[in-house]
């Protein structure tokens, strides 16, 4: 049986980035994609990127790494900038949109936020139709063979789930460097029969990963990271911006 590790959404918050790959390594898988948003948020963009880059097999494009390089006149967006630098922003421009491949008899797509863009956001709770169209071919994505996947996995929304929706199966993989959901790193484990089109037995399972989170705010005041106090909120409490329940 193979095993794939997902990650998503690892934001510059390298603490919680280390520790997840060390709970991968201490499982011995050895394949690890990516499903986008390595940038913004934390104090280390940079570092994000050449980790992911070294350990990652496969890293699909999220909003941030596709918007970080644009021009701008927001001074937190040019922090990360120039501390990324011409090559780190030109690599993240050209990440694939998404992935697709089988896996013990399922045709499973990966894709940051939707097949839609990756500023199109689906959250658990939105109607059953917008969940359904994650199943979607789109100019964005599609098979050669028009084929609609069985398994859609996707990050953006930093809320770990699975949900089984007219005999397809949806999942999010949760955030690394910012959960909002739980204050642990989120990432999810793929077995089965990889490249392989036959049904054979098949999981999903998520992992949660704690991680000194005090120490990754810290790095991010040494730095003197901009837009600092909702960060703070945001790895603390779990919740947007520190909002209340």
């Amino acid at each position: 049986m193979d095993r794939i590790a997902i990650i998503s959404d690892i934001h510059g918050n390298i603490p919680a980035l280390q520790s997840v790959l060390a709970d991968i390594e201490s499982r011995d898988i050895k394949s690890i994609y990516c499903l986008g948003d390595l940038v913004g948020k934390g104090p280390h963009s940079e570092q994000a990127v050449d980790i992911t880059r070294e350990r990652c097999e496969v890293i699909v494009r999220g909003n941030w790494d596709e918007g970080i390089g644009e021009p701008t006149d927001y001074t937190t967006i040019q922090w990360h900038q120039q501390r990324l630098g011409k090559e780190r922003l030109d690599y993240l421009k050209m990440l694939p949109f998404s992935h697709d491949f089988y896996m013990s008899g399922r045709f499973i797509r990966l894709v940051h936020a939707s097949p839609q863009s990756v500023h199109y956001r689906v959250q658990p709770w939105d109607p059953i139709e917008k969940r359904l169209a994650m199943f979607e071919n789109t100019e964005a994505v599609g098979s050669k063979s028009g084929k609609q996947p069985d398994v859609v996995g996707y990050g953006d929304i930093h809320n770990a789930y699975l949900q089984h929706i007219h005999g397809k199966v949806l999942f999010n993989v949760g955030s690394v460097g910012n959960p909002l959901d739980v204050t642990q790193a989120s990432y999810v484990i793929l077995e089965g029969v990889l490249d392989s089109a036959s049904i054979r037995p098949f999981s999903i399972q998520f992992m949660r990963v704690a991680y000194d989170i005090e120490f990754a705010i810290r790095q991010a005041m040494d730095e003197g990271m901009p837009d600092l106090e909702p960060y703070i909120k945001e790895l603390r409490t779990g919740r947007y911006r520190g909002l209340p329940d």
